[in-house]
């Protein structure tokens, strides 16, 4: 081990996930430790090491190992701090914030079962230099928050945070290029306004009766709803789009240009074909992928998907990937002269289906027509 080179050494740390496994490569190596003041990240994940006392006592544990990595290492960049204790009061956030405050570029906070609402207002006060910022824990106060223009990318999870937080955000915040909201609690209409938003992830499990992106920038989004949600978007740069809609109600309205530089398009719901009936006709499609949530055959047929509605709605899509549950749709509404809407169509190269062989027969006659794409796959889905 003391051959390898310090850079090399350092390389290896910094690959580590852990501190803790940090902390064995220093007790086993002198090299490991003599480079250990170089690395630029501090690793605090929950271990057993943290469950064998009292939460008090690993309260403070915690708080004195944090303290002596901050102190040993020379420049501080990244901090990702992931357990299931308490580790840490505003008092505590004031004493080490301001320690990394200038070189850090990355903060990851997960602390799911608590409250620690001062948090963000305390990280926009000493990190202006701040560029990824993840937060998963409960309630999250926006009071004195100050602007982070060098903030680009923002995480929220599993956090508790009002409309007008969300206002908030969008104003301190300005020049966010990825966000993500999963699983955010409390919003009742919530409003994206970022101008500089370029990919975006929203997963909502709580009942906001709207979501609205106003995002003039925006090149990736992916919505996921598990609760009803009148969804409103305008992104006319939108090129990758994942829409996941696992509710029988939806209400999806999309500006008239939001669909003029969409490529690739991901649809599942409960019920395909219904979904489509939502779309404008979209030339620009070149990949379309549906899945269905729903595994009720007896009920394929609500959904009123054919391959026809598919080829209307995007006429120029070149590779097709069709999920089992949309198949099902598929078959359920059969029609063989649905097929001749593919006749002379040379763009279509395509066409990849993941089959559940419950009728073989409908089956094989469903996939005959498809014979003479360029490519065609034809798989079970397990």
């Amino acid at each position: 081990m003391e051959k390898l080179h310090d850079s090399l050494l350092l390389q290896i740390l910094s690959r580590l996930g852990d501190s803790a496994d940090v902390a064995c490569c220093r007790v086993a190596s002198k090299s490991f430790n003599a480079v250990f003041p170089e690395l630029r990240s501090i690793n605090l994940r929950y271990t057993n090491i943290w469950s064998k006392d009292s939460s008090s006592m690993v309260t403070t544990s915690f708080k004195t190992v944090f303290l002596d990595l901050i102190s040993k290492l020379r420049m501080v960049e990244s901090v990702c701090i992931d357990v299931d204790v308490d580790p840490t009061d505003e008092d505590f956030a004031k004493e080490w914030l301001p320690k990394v405050s200038k070189s850090l570029k990355s903060l990851s906070l997960c602390f799911p079962p608590y409250d620690i609402p001062n948090v963000l207002p305390l990280i926009s006060a000493y990190c202006r230099s701040l560029v990824e910022l993840h937060l998963d824990f409960g309630r999250l106060s926006v009071v004195n928050l100050n602007p982070m223009p060098m903030l680009t990318s923002l995480t929220l999870e599993l956090t508790r945070l009002e409309d007008q937080h969300l206002t908030e955000l969008n104003t301190c915040f300005p020049n966010l290029q990825v966000l993500n909201l999963v699983g955010v609690r409390e919003l009742k209409d919530p409003k994206i306004h970022l101008l500089n938003l370029q990919t975006c992830h929203v997963v909502v499990y709580d009942y906001p009766p709207s979501l609205t992106l106003i995002t003039p920038k925006l090149i990736t989004l992916k919505i996921e709803c598990f609760v009803p949600v009148a969804i409103h978007v305008e992104a006319p740069m939108l090129s990758d789009f994942h829409l996941s809609l696992n509710t029988i109600k939806h209400v999806v309205a999309f500006s008239p240009k939001t669909f003029e530089k969409l490529k690739t398009l991901w649809l599942g719901c409960l019920y395909t074909g219904s979904l489509l009936s939502e779309f404008p006709t979209t030339k620009t499609v070149e990949t379309l992928t549906l899945d269905s949530r729903n595994h009720e055959p007896r009920d394929a047929r609500d959904s009123k998907l054919t391959i026809r509605k598919v080829f209307t709605v995007f006429p120029n899509v070149s590779s097709l990937c069709i999920y089992s549950g949309a198949w099902s749709e598929l078959e359920a509404c059969l029609n063989a002269e649905d097929w001749e809407i593919l006749d002379g169509r040379k763009g279509l190269k395509t066409i990849c289906a993941y089959l559940d062989l419950v009728d073989p027969s409908l089956t094989f006659s469903s996939v005959g027509p498809m014979c003479w794409l360029d490519r065609c796959l034809v798989a079970h889905p397990w």
